[in-house]
């Protein structure tokens, strides 16, 4: 039953007035509290020098994050909290925890355990941030998810990629600001999911704790294709993330008259994909949002078999060039399968769908990271990027896979 039916026409101009203000508040929040994710690895060569750490730590601490976020996500979906509790009320609990535990980085006696702990439980929070966020954004938008979605993942890009902007500009000791500010934003992202966004009027609660939910949502063939097809994207996304700099770096190596300032363009490659996501979004309501993603996979898997030829390329432009087309199109899917995911699952678990979906995503992510990782120490050859392509054709062959 539409929530909406029996409101009065003056509530009725209020909800629309209300409305308006709902994807600019769910944007902003999400963009404010996706800056907990990076919010240590831009300010790594600081904690090392800071707690004596060593160069093998880093790994660790990177990976406590993706593991905590994983665990979070697991938990959420297996208890369905999301659909039994108000998704606006989580989200502002989990911003608060998360800020509170990245800025536990600034703590003078912190050791590499204390570190580790802190990156897991933020990544913990963090699940109850991300699926979270689309999951209020499925709860006030139907025809126009879609779209909604984009504006999401778009903050998530950018959010994600703040934290990097933010270290440009501190530098020595300043360093802490740059987890203060970010746990600053996560407070205030928050609230203001919290004051602004009610729960919306497609949300339909769980009356109960579904432990099957997590098994049962994969028996429906729409969804087994779109979850398949978003797996094999976060095979790509962020292992192609994580080596840019490493990219850019043999690039250098092994055309030293190359004079791009790695941090910085790092930055941009990984930012540009914040467009990506608004024009994958709107091309995807004239070419439909499963076509639109298939073409983003299949350019994207293109790029990862094209990759080691551009390392020959005597010109900088053209690397950097293919790089920044590679960092558009290996994000403009990730609105367009989300989409797809919460369309197709049902409604009263569409919370703990996209949970179960984004969990098993990026426990994805940790195997391909460190499958180039180890590929890389064993050969340090250029051709390791092509093992990327791996994911895109998984998902292309099961997008392909015919509707119900």
């Amino acid at each position: 039953m539409d929530q909406r039916s029996n409101a009065s026409p003056i509530q009725e101009t209020s909800n629309v007035n209300k409305f308006k203000l709902i994807l600019p508040a769910i944007v902003l929040a999400q963009f404010c509290c996706t800056s907990l994710w990076f919010g240590g690895n831009a300010v790594m060569p600081n904690l090392m020098l800071e707690f004596k750490l060593v160069s093998s730590d880093l790994g660790h601490i990177s990976m406590a994050v993706q593991f905590g976020f994983i665990i979070g996500t697991l938990v959420l979906s297996i208890l369905t909290i999301v659909d039994r509790f108000s998704p606006s009320k989580v989200f502002l609990l989990c911003a608060i925890l998360g800020a509170l535990l990245n800025v536990g980085l600034i703590w003078e006696g912190n050791n590499l355990s204390s570190i580790l702990v802190l990156r897991f439980f933020t990544g913990f929070f963090l699940a109850g941030i991300y699926p979270v966020g689309m999951k209020i954004a499925a709860d006030h938008f139907d025809k126009e998810l879609g779209k909604s979605l984009g504006f999401l993942v778009a903050a998530l890009v950018l959010g994600t990629a703040l934290p990097h902007l933010i270290k440009a500009i501190m530098v020595g000791s300043m360093w802490k600001y740059v987890l203060i500010i970010t746990s600053s934003l996560a407070a205030f992202g928050g609230l203001i999911m919290q004051i602004v966004v009610p729960d919306g009027p497609y949300l339909q609660p769980a009356k109960r704790i579904d432990l099957s939910a997590f098994f049962s949502v994969f028996q429906n063939r729409n969804f087994r294709s779109a979850a398949y097809g978003y797996f094999g994207h976060m095979w790509e996304l962020y292992a192609f993330w994580v080596f840019v700099p490493k990219i850019l770096h043999t690039y250098k190596t092994l055309h030293p008259s190359s004079a791009y300032y790695i941090p910085v363009l790092s930055f941009e490659i990984i930012a540009i994909g914040g467009i990506a996501c608004l024009l994958a979004s709107h091309l995807a309501q004239t070419h439909g949002t499963k076509k639109t993603a298939m073409l983003a996979l299949l350019l994207s898997c293109l790029c990862c078999l094209i990759s080691p030829f551009i390392f020959f390329v005597e010109y900088e432009i053209i690397l950097i060039g293919f790089l920044l087309f590679w960092g558009f199109v290996v994000i403009a899917d990730s609105p367009l399968f989300s989409t797809l995911v919460a369309q197709n699952a049902p409604p009263e678990i569409k919370g703990t769908a996209l949970t179960i979906v984004t969990c098993i995503g990026f426990s994805i992510t940790i195997i391909s990271i460190e499958l180039i990782n180890a590929l890389i120490e064993f050969t340090d050859s250029i051709y390791v990027y092509t093992t990327l392509a791996i994911g895109p054709i998984f998902g292309l062959i099961a997008l392909k896979v015919k509707e119900s």
